[in-house]
């Protein structure tokens, strides 16, 4: 059997239609700054194209994948700041989105590299990358409103 190989614009295609680019955001009072974040890539596809997830996963050489039995769909998610930094951004930089999910993907890509700067772990570098993460996904639904992180993020001490 012959190993099949996805093409780079497919991804990419998939991505658009398909993919997610995602910055979270959960109180942690063990932290410094009391937030934690939490960035990660998703693609979700049907149980039907559970093949397609794993040669997504293989095409990226990272991530994980797990089954939903409630809406029935596999989803490959990379969470690693390492991975998304060195193995997904690159895909985009030289196979760029071309629809609405670009602009996502720009913002997510800074606030990586802000992660790995470690700006997430001061209140300013965090509020920074809060402002910038609700710029994303404007229809999307957040467990945490940005005033509510704000507020955290005003009783830390500098």
């Amino acid at each position: 059997m012959t190993a099949v190989h996805l093409d780079a614009w497919y991804v990419t295609g998939i991505v658009e239609g398909e993919g997610s680019f995602c910055v979270s955001f959960n109180h942690r009072s063990r932290l410094n700054v009391g937030i934690e974040t939490r960035p990660s890539f998703s693609i979700t596809l049907s149980e039907r194209d559970r093949a397609l997830i794993e040669l997504l996963q293989d095409y990226f050489k990272c991530g994980a994948i797990r089954y939903s039995r409630a809406d029935r769909t596999y989803k490959f998610e990379v969470r690693s700041v390492e991975e998304i930094v060195t193995r997904v951004v690159p895909q985009f930089r030289r196979y760029p989105l071309r629809g609405s999910k670009r602009n996502d993907f720009e913002l997510f890509a800074l606030i990586c590299a802000l992660i790995q700067q470690r700006r997430h772990l001061d209140p300013n570098g965090l509020r920074e990358i809060i402002e910038l993460a609700f710029q994303m996904n404007p229809s999307g639904k957040r467990r945490l409103a940005k005033d509510e992180l704000l507020r955290v993020l005003e009783k830390v001490k500098v």
